[in-house]
């Protein structure tokens, strides 16, 4: 048995991905241990998990101790990281609290003693190599991302790419989600092609439900439309609620938070829909199949702004196929050959609201047509799972610890 050290730069509280790669090793015998960002009030310092996976948070900021306790739930207080990094001092401020948050979250991995370090993203990635470079362990770096075409990196560009051409050849081996990504890493920085894992979930093929109609007083027996996962810029949310508004007889639910929420709440109310657009807050992972599989119709309408985007397979996707559902997704490559191998849906032209909304409609009023493709995502679910693919982890470490 092996102890495994897995860092990630989040609360460790919806991470699909770095979840199941934990209890894949942790079924394979070996004693995991995720360190993650802790937030006072709304996650804890240290957990042990069912499966026996241990979970170590440090604050993701020391501004934290200074928060207000008046509701813990919020991400602001008296002194929150959000306020004091506007500005040049605020900036300067935001590198040194964050330099303190790797400096001890490389000391709580030191203390664990581990036999291996799995870095997941670029972020974690300097802190990951000087636990391995100081524990004299091999390192194994997970990218989820091209970060360095990424949306919201582009400041970051230079660095991420000079971080990951220094350290990624010095991992013992390399991860990440999709073959065009995977053909990416390996030209960019001459190493050998990483292992391709997808974002797919574990082999559950949920029940239909009427959990959204329920929850959110749906009367009318239109098909629900859905989106689940982060708000934010270059999703293509803006163009779905124009698309909504030229789609009669359906419901549209998204499901998730982030910088666009109000925005995209606002549209929707300021272009007289918001009877039939309807906004749900982030849902736990636990909860959500439930409520993926009281929709209809899901939607990933991912628009071509950055390299990362363009070789996605998207989470979601995968989430819409093992719920049963039809889907209508932008058609980018990875994504396009999924969809129109199983037949599980309708791909569009990234950026193209009327394409999107005539896709969506086709969806609509064909019911027969719908149901098609949710049998054919069931059926596809059967294959693109995470059980059939985890073996490849298990056996990355495998070659990891003989070498």
């Amino acid at each position: 048995m092996a102890r495994i050290s897995m860092i990630v730069w989040n609360d460790f509280r919806n991470d699909a991905r770095v979840l199941k790669e934990a209890q894949t090793l942790q079924a394979a015998g070996h004693e995991v241990t995720v360190f993650a960002l802790h937030t006072p009030g709304v996650t804890k310092a240290s957990e042990t998990l069912a499966s026996g996976i241990k979970v170590t948070r440090v604050l993701r900021s020391p501004l934290w101790l200074f928060r207000s306790p008046a509701n813990p739930q919020k991400q602001t207080g008296a002194v929150s990281p959000k306020q004091a990094n506007k500005g040049p001092v605020g900036q300067a401020l935001r590198i040194v609290t964050r330099s303190l948050t790797h400096c001890v979250l490389l000391l709580r991995m030191l203390a664990s003693r581990p036999n291996a370090i799995h870095s997941h993203d670029v972020n974690t990635l300097p802190t990951a190599w000087l636990a391995s470079v100081f524990t004299r362990t091999p390192l194994v770096y997970d990218a989820h991302e091209i970060s360095t075409d990424r949306e919201g990196y582009a400041k970051l560009r230079s660095l991420v790419g000079w971080v990951e051409k220094k350290l990624m050849p010095r991992a013992a081996a390399t991860i990440t989600t999709t073959d065009a990504r995977a053909k990416f890493f390996a030209r960019a920085y001459r190493i050998p092609r990483p292992v391709v894992l997808q974002n797919r979930p574990r082999l559950l093929i949920e029940k239909r439900g009427d959990r959204l109609r329920r929850e959110l007083g749906l009367e009318m027996p239109w098909p629900i439309v859905l989106y689940q996962g982060g708000l934010q810029q270059g999703r293509g949310l803006a163009r779905l609620v124009d698309a909504a508004g030229m789609i009669e007889r359906a419901y549209f639910v998204f499901i998730g938070g982030g910088r666009l929420a109000q925005a995209l709440e606002q549209q929707a109310i300021d272009a007289g829909l918001i009877e039939r657009v309807r906004f749900i807050p982030t849902v736990s992972l636990d909860d959500l199949p439930g409520y993926t599989a009281s929709a209809d119709i899901g939607v990933q309408p991912i628009e071509n702004t950055c390299l990362n985007h363009l070789t996605t397979d998207s989470n979601k996707l995968f989430e819409y196929m093992m719920a049963g559902l039809a889907v209508v997704a932008s058609g980018m490559p990875e994504i396009r050959a999924i969809v129109n191998r199983y037949e599980f849906g309708i791909t569009v032209p990234p950026g193209d609201t009327e394409a999107l909304a005539q896709a969506i409609r086709t969806l609509v009023d064909n019911p027969n047509l719908r149901a098609g493709c949710a049998a054919n995502a069931v059926q596809a679910a059967k294959t693109l799972n995470w059980e059939e693919q985890e073996m490849k982890l298990v056996s990355l470490y495998e070659g990891v610890f003989r070498t």
